[in-house]
Parts: C-alpha cells; structure tokens; sequence
C-alpha cells in the first residue's frame, strides 16, 4: 500500500541566528502584546516603589542626629532615621557582651569569617584545613570565654549579637553534617539492622516534632538527667539541640541522593574489587553530595536564620539583640530600620552561601548551570 500526501505542511522558518541580551529580553518580555503590556505595568509599579523607597530611605533619611537625638528623626519631612541604626549597632552586633571587652568577639568573628573565605577555596580542602578549623576553633573559644593570657572571664550567657548566631550555625551544621551521612547511609541500608532501626527512629521523632520543643528539651531535660552539682552552659546545650536536628533534616536530603545513584554505580565498583568503605566514600558520597547540594544549601540558609528562635531559652542572638534596641523608649516608633539593617546582615549571609553553591556545582557539574 502507498500513501499519498494531498496536503503538504509548509517549511517553518529557520531559526533565529540572533542572540544577545536585548534578543532575549524582547522574546521573554515581550513576545506578545499581552506580554509586553504585562511588563510594562509591572516595570511602572517597581519604578515607582523604588522611587518611594529611595526618597524615604535616602533622600530625606536622617543618617546622624548632630546631638540632636531621637527628636531630628521626628522633624517634618524626615525620612528613614538610620541614626537609630548607628546608635544601636554595638547592641545589635554584640549584644550584652561587656562594653569593654567587645573586640574580643569581633577579632573571633574575623577568625570565623577568614576560614569561610578559606574554605570556600578547593585547592585548600585537604587534612590541613580540618587542623585549621580545629585551631580557628580554640582561638574562638579563647577570645569569647577568656580566663586565659590575661582575658577576663565572660561566661557564655552574657554573650550575644551576631557573634552568637555566627557560631551557632557553624558549630551546628558543622557537627550535624557528618551525623547525616551516617543516619543516611544507616537508613539507606538494605538489611534491617539495629542501626537502620535507630536511624529511622531518631529521624522520625526528630522531624515530627518543632525546632522550639528541642531547644526547650534541651534547656529543661538534660539538666535533669546529669549528675548532682554538674552542669553543662546553655549554649552548649543549644547546640547539641541544633547540631541534632540538623542532621535528622540534612540526613533525609542526602538518603534522596543515595535512592538516586542508579545500581550499576555499584555494580561497577564491585567489578573493579573495590570494598564497601572505598564505594562509599569514592564513588557513591561525591555523587550523592554534588547531586543534592542546592537542597543542603537551602537547609544551612534556613537553620542559619532560625537561630533566631533561640531566644526562648535566653540565649542572646542577632535579632534578639535588634529586639533589645527597639525597646528603647528613646527611639519608639523606629524598629523598622533597625530590623531592615538586621535582615540586610541576614541577607548578606545566606546569599554569600547561595552564590557559593551555585558556583561550586558548576565547578563539579560544568554542564549544570542552574
């Protein structure tokens, strides 16, 4: 039998050789009327809440009150009062840390932030870093605690700002990191075993339960259950809570990983010889890890800003000590400056870890460039 077309399809046009910017923001933006219409509006409403904003926040801003105080922000006509913000930043940054003793906790912020940048180097990630750490940690812990080479005593609860909330997401993510490969691993496993069954158990109830139920188990139960006239700080307590929950969080993120690495990776190990520890950690982790790294980096940037929630059991964090400076009676009515300069501080955080993480996939994945 033979078929014959009585209708031909006409050829579509070649595609397009144009390429460039302004070829894609006309195709996306305005490849049709509706669509050209729609940006438009949408370009006029952003231009002019810029402008509204920009007149507010700079134009007619009061950035210093000259020995005025409070009342210069109050004047007719006044904008945004950043002189809040300056007033209040040694509060906001630390907290209720003694007055006098307050480069200590920012030469440790400047410890914390040097070993970031060195992190973020891969030609640095070798047994010399983790002995960096180690190192950047006991000086930090010398420079907030003291009682050593001269420093004065400063006990962990009158600690407080930025410096707490730095070293709590830290310390917790860097301690509840490696607990989530191995609850992963212990829940990916096949055979039912006493350490799948734990790991399941502890993920579970952990998820199942608030960030704040923790922090305040944490605060009130483990006290209960140390020996009579032994006590452990509450920021140590805090973050065993965190470096805990964490991990239940992180663990399911990476077992999506492991269901995702197909079976012959690790038939292919096997052929080759390679014993369970060298699959693991060679050929199975690398791939899981760089699979789900945007999902890890979305867990860090929401426990970096739930540090906040740390409050409940007194610990003196960056918005805790943004709270502390809106009180003040003097400068009622100006809290919206000060937590627009704390969710800047924020901001400035989670997306330096976000462009990280976009930038180290497609260092290990060249072909991912989302």
């Amino acid at each position: 039998m033979s078929f014959v077309a009585t209708d031909r399809i006409a050829p579509r046009p070649p595609p397009s050789t144009a390429f460039g910017p302004w070829v894609r923001v006309r195709r996306d933006y305005f490849g049709s009327a509706l669509a050209g219409s729609t940006t438009l509006a949408l370009a006029a409403l952003a231009a002019w809440a810029a402008w509204n904003f920009l007149a507010w926040a700079v134009a007619s801003a009061v950035f210093s009150t000259h020995g005025a105080g409070p009342d210069a922000c109050r004047a007719p006509g006044a904008g945004a009062c950043w002189a809040v913000a300056v007033d209040k930043m040694r509060l906001i940054i630390f907290g209720i840390y003694p007055r006098d003793q307050q480069w200590r906790p920012s030469a440790a912020m400047l410890v914390l932030l040097s070993m970031f940048v060195a992190t973020t180097r891969q030609r640095a990630w070798n047994r010399w870093l983790a002995l960096a750490w180690a190192v950047a940690v006991g000086v930090i812990g010398v420079l907030m605690w003291g009682g050593v080479a001269g420093l004065t005593r400063v006990p962990d609860d009158q600690w407080g700002g930025l410096p707490v909330t730095l070293i709590l997401a830290t310390l917790g993510l860097a301690a509840g990191f490696p607990l989530a490969i191995l609850l992963a691993l212990a829940r990916h496993s096949r055979k039912p075993t006493v350490a799948k069954a734990v790991s399941v158990a502890f993920i579970e109830v952990t998820r199942s339960v608030p960030l704040l139920v923790v922090l305040f188990l944490a605060s009130v139960m483990i006290p209960l259950f140390l020996p009579a006239g032994m006590d452990l700080s509450k920021l140590f307590r805090v973050f065993v809570a965190f470096a805990l929950f964490i991990a239940a969080y992180l663990a399911e993120v990476i077992r999506g990983g492991l269901l995702a690495i197909p079976k012959g990776q690790y038939d292919a190990a096997a052929a080759l010889g390679l014993g369970t520890w060298v699959t693991t950690t060679r050929v199975i982790l690398p791939q899981v890890l760089a699979m789900v790294l945007p999902a890890l980096v979305n867990v860090f940037i929401a426990f970096f800003k739930a540090t906040s929630i740390v409050v409940v059991v007194g610990i003196f964090d960056l918005m805790t000590a943004a709270k502390r400076a809106v009180a003040d009676p003097q400068w009622q009515g100006f809290g919206t400056e000060i937590y627009l300069v704390v969710g800047a501080i924020y901001f400035v955080f989670c997306h330096a870890m976000s462009r990280y993480s976009a930038r180290l996939r497609r260092t290990m994945h060249p072909v991912h460039r989302g």
